[in-house]
């Protein structure tokens, strides 16, 4: 189950601009507000999360 990182020990960051969907922000924005963090947060946890199941993915498939 995807759960937001926690946003202490902050990484070197870089600025990109996406654009979303209406209603994705929408359901993105009720993760950020129930788990208590921000949008950012919850789009940065769900791409780190979606690369780390990916290179899991990999790796089992070999």
């Amino acid at each position: 189950m995807f759960v937001p990182k926690p946003t202490k020990n902050k990484d070197p960051i870089g600025y990109k601009s996406l654009y979303i969907k209406s209603s994705l922000i929408k359901e993105i924005e009720k993760i950020a507000i129930t788990n208590n963090t921000s949008f950012n947060n919850v789009i940065i946890s769900m791409i780190e999360y979606c690369l780390i199941r990916n290179e899991e993915d990999d790796t089992n498939s070999t």
